[in-house]
């Protein structure tokens, strides 16, 4: 096990966001969100935050109370966000694309209050009153969403002591990788959803480290970092890809970006050397998942010396390897899914999160993740990770990105396909990347198809969609 286990939890007094709010209500005329023309201080939140909460408290929203959060990204959906957390309720962030019908059912189920821009217009009109964390330590502060799964959205609980134990709002608590990012959140780009577990955790960070939220109305990278001057963002794997082949074609002036986040999928070594010889040294790879939060991040620094790992998780992140599959205890993970307690059974054990991660640790504690235990072909009842399949592909030049999915097969119950994105005016000879995972890998991960694609397609959250390459038609090889 690597480290020690987690400490306590912090005194119930500084129950979450209440560094938030002592954090804003000192900071003056400092700015802390920027949109487009309008600035707003760190007073000016402050105010803005207690009057919607004032607002919230009228419309009988406390403690144990759902609220579920349908906003654009402005100073108002942030405020009502932290004000949302200040008077106890049980907070959903609802993710983008939901249907009609799932919707209704998550309102339903978390009988929550929608609250939306011009509820939030409604709130911001009562005065402002003081205001004191509410939030009980046992009570649910928070609902998150996990994205790309089909059917009704699952939602990973967290209880406000989870979010009260969080490193983001206190310096003294930031892991070594997290202190050399705080220094880079001078103009942290903002878009999507405030409430977004990522997204909201870097906000955070960022006004801790002194830097101010700027809201992208238009997310589109390149153009959003150069118009906002951001000096940092958020980006998925898939989006990285999509940026450095922008740079390579028509390059824009990033001079002023210091740190890309990256999160939501493994980056191959490969595309990593690419990101930072096109980019420069600004790319983070951080490692986590929605039930645990930040398992480990990795510098550009430590990227240089320590290649395909995740980085090391902090002394607060307690390892378990157990037949290769990792489990971690974080100090903010969630407890369970909200109302499915066999799917909680199966994920959250003894105080541990299973992540169904593939990992190894290696001499110098750095985490290495080598696949996903649910990411499998079942090819004649023999197990085949995806993974292992998409990082030998990805180690020819010229294979840019690769994505393996599963497919029914008459003969064998499952077979492996594979999709190829090239790099950038190359040509990758596919008979021979068939014959390289059948040597490496064995006959049974050999690709059935293997298809060249000018990009993945994404999911709404960016990640690469692995069910639309699923449905498209494969190139055959007998």
């Amino acid at each position: 096990m690597w480290p020690a286990p987690v400490p306590d939890l912090p005194d119930p007094l500084t129950v979450w966001p209440a560094p938030v709010l002592e954090l804003l209500a000192g900071g003056g005329d400092r700015p802390v969100f920027e949109d487009g023309d309008t600035v707003v201080t760190a007073a000016g939140m402050s105010e803005l935050i207690r009057r919607i909460a004032a607002g919230l408290r009228a419309s009988g929203i406390g403690p144990g109370r759902g609220v579920a959060l349908r906003l654009g990204v402005n100073a108002p959906a942030f405020a009502a966000t932290i004000a949302a957390f200040a008077v106890g309720a049980r907070v959903s962030g609802l993710p983008g694309g939901l249907t009609e019908g799932q919707l209704a059912h998550l309102l339903e189920r978390d009988d929550a209050v929608l609250i939306d821009d011009e509820f939030v217009a409604q709130l911001a009109g009562f005065p402002a009153d003081p205001l004191v964390a509410a939030g009980r330590a046992e009570d649910i502060a928070r609902i998150i969403y996990t994205s790309g799964s089909t059917g009704n959205p699952k939602g990973c609980a967290q209880t406000y002591a989870a979010m009260s134990a969080a490193w983001a709002p206190y310096p003294d608590r930031w892991p070594p990788a997290i202190a050399e990012l705080a220094r880079r959140l001078d103009r942290y780009l903002v878009f999507g959803s405030l409430s977004s577990q990522v997204m909201l955790e870097y906000g955070i960070l960022t006004l801790a480290a002194g830097g101010t939220l700027v809201a992208a109305q238009r997310p589109v990278f390149p153009d959003a970092l150069v118009e906002h001057r951001a000096t940092a963002s958020v980006i998925t794997v898939g989006k990285l890809h999509q940026l450095v082949r922008a740079q390579q074609a028509n390059p824009a002036d990033l001079s002023g970006l210091r740190a890309l986040m990256v999160s939501g999928s493994p980056l191959s070594p490969a595309r990593l050397r690419s990101a930072i010889d096109v980019l420069g040294p600004v790319i983070f790879h951080g490692y986590g998942q929605t039930e645990t939060g930040m398992i480990a991040m990795v510098t550009p620094g430590e990227m240089a010396a320590f290649a395909g790992t995740v980085g090391r998780p902090p002394p607060v992140t307690a390892i378990s390897l157990r037949d290769g599959e990792l489990y971690v205890r974080t100090p903010a993970q969630a407890s369970s899914y909200w109302q499915d307690p066999s799917e909680s059974a199966e994920v959250f054990v003894d105080g541990w999160v299973r992540t169904r991660d593939l990992a190894t640790l290696d001499a110098h504690g750095y985490l290495h993740l080598h696949g996903r235990t649910r990411d499998v072909i079942i090819v004649q009842a023999t197990l085949v990770y995806a993974g292992p399949i998409e990082q030998l592909l990805t180690t020819d030049p010229a294979v840019a990105e690769a994505y393996v999915v599963a497919r029914p097969d008459d003969h064998t119950g499952e077979s492996v396909h594979a999709y190829i994105v090239p790099t950038p005016n190359a040509t990758p000879d596919l008979p021979a990347l068939r014959a390289l995972v059948t040597t490496r890998l064995g006959p049974a991960s050999t690709p059935q198809s293997l298809t060249i694609i000018d990009q993945a397609p994404l999911t709404p959250n960016g990640k690469p969609d692995k069910s639309a390459l699923s449905r498209s038609t494969p190139i055959q090889y007998e």
